[in-house]
């Protein structure tokens, strides 16, 4: 079905695996476009709760933007480039109503460190390396890279990483808060998993509302309180919230339909 990603479904976890392994997974236009329609279809899947994203072999996440494809770009397509890219992947994952992990294994460089930082959160193995460094082109990062970055690790940091292009490792990037969980290779994805796992046991149409709340908060001219209000309000709508509170009442385990 695809030519540069691997997808798979189990236990209501959707996996996407960004495999190019040649080219260390860089992003080109086409696996732009095939992960948007992935995201999508584990999206409108009511059985996938939790989406986790990924590279395969060990060395890379994504190694960054397939430069080739726009080294003879003008001004226009340039911008073009990236109000296309932000739109179809990296808006459209930051914004999608089931929870994304990031799976960082191995580098993540360019627009692979912005497609880690739209997904809701990272954890990363040990060997990871994460930077942008389009200012040693001659370009900044246009995938939400300087918006996004300083929203994650503060405006201090963020100018530093991307003004000397450099990179920073694993336990750096705990330390930063870039990443939530640093762990071996090998236990990489079980994390994710088991991380998932504890996403699944609540509500998702209350995670759905969550996102969109915490979301707004980083929204210009959008008051982040307010969408929480209303969020908060349309929770006691749903199926889900009757079978929460009556569960909590009856002191049973939930069991979300969902709805």
């Amino acid at each position: 079905m695809y030519t540069n990603i691997l997808t798979s479904q189990n236990n209501g976890i959707s996996t996407i695996t960004i495999n190019r392994q040649s080219k260390l997974n860089a992003l080109n236009k086409e696996t732009i476009q095939e992960l948007h329609a992935a995201f999508r279809v584990a999206d409108l899947d009511h059985d996938t709760k939790v989406i986790i994203v990924t590279g395969s072999g060990e060395k890379a996440f994504v190694a960054g933007a397939d430069i080739s494809e726009f080294a003879d770009f003008s001004v226009s397509e340039g911008g073009k480039l990236a109000a296309k890219g932000q739109e179809l992947l990296f808006d459209f994952v930051a914004n999608l109503s089931t929870p994304v992990i990031a799976a960082v294994n191995g580098f993540a460089l360019g627009g692979g460190l912005e497609l880690a930082m739209a997904a809701h959160f990272r954890i990363a193995s040990a060997n990871a390396k994460m930077g942008l460094p389009e200012v040693s082109l001659g370009v900044i990062p246009g995938y939400g890279g300087t918006q996004r970055l300083p929203q994650l690790i503060g405006k201090g940091r963020a100018m530093e990483m991307i003004m000397t292009a450099g990179m920073i490792d694993a336990n750096q990037a705990l330390q930063y808060g870039l990443v939530n969980h640093v762990t071996t290779l090998e236990e990489l994805l079980p994390l994710a998993e088991k991380i998932g796992g504890k996403i699944m046991r609540n509500s998702s149409v209350a995670i759905s509302a969550a996102i969109t709340s915490v979301n707004a908060g980083y929204e210009d001219g959008v008051n982040g309180f307010k969408t929480e209000i209303e969020q908060f309000g349309n929770c006691f709508g749903t199926e889900d919230f009757k079978e929460g509170t009556t569960a909590f009442l009856e002191k049973r385990k939930a069991n979300f339909p969902g709805k």
